[in-house]
């Protein structure tokens, strides 16, 4: 599948992520915006991701800049889960085992399928640093193997001014709970 997003639709993800990235300069201080498109542009794949994550409710922005490796980092910003990237289990092996009322993806299939990774729980709570999110929703996070192993899946909200990380099988999705993404550009 090539990765190469139409001239229009890469000006139109750019100008939004511009827009983002200046109405919200408290989630990447002391980052210029000019470096960051200039990366962007250069990695083709990396935009198509962005647009992915965009398109599907996430809102990505710029939440940090890898010093050692050079990369700008990305997170999906959306206020609540992204719309629609929930009503999914968490992974293919839970998915395959539902026997009926099968959802229609799963969490770690999806974000294969957008070239983006899930968040790990530390890395959703560094973005509950810079705002509240999944005030309403909650959002499926990297679970550890042990606890997959045994059927089990993590996921993570904010209620009460507080994060709070839950578990649930791996199988299980509700309409509420989708999962947030991260890229490396």
């Amino acid at each position: 599948m090539k990765k190469n997003l139409p001239t229009e639709q890469r000006a139109a993800l750019l100008a939004a992520l511009e827009a983002r990235f200046k109405k919200n300069s408290n989630r990447h201080k002391g980052i210029e915006w000019a470096k960051v498109l200039a990366k962007l542009e250069a990695s083709p794949a990396k935009l198509w991701s962005l647009n992915e994550m965009e398109s599907t409710g996430g809102e990505p922005d710029v939440v940090g800049h890898d010093k050692k490796t050079g990369d700008y980092i990305f997170y999906d910003c959306s206020a609540e889960s992204p719309k629609d990237r929930r009503s999914i289990c968490y992974d293919r092996e839970a998915l395959d085992a539902r026997k009926e009322h099968k959802p229609a993806d799963s969490a770690i299939d999806m974000a294969a399928a957008m070239g983006i990774e899930l968040l790990t729980e530390a890395q959703y709570r560094e973005l509950q640093q810079l705002g509240s999110f999944d005030l309403k929703t909650s959002s499926w996070v990297v679970t550890p193997a042990a606890i997959r192993e045994l059927g089990g899946a993590l996921f993570c909200d904010r209620r009460y001014g507080t994060v709070f990380v839950y578990h649930n099988g791996a199988e299980s999705y509700y309409a509420a709970r989708g999962f947030r993404g991260s890229l490396r550009v």
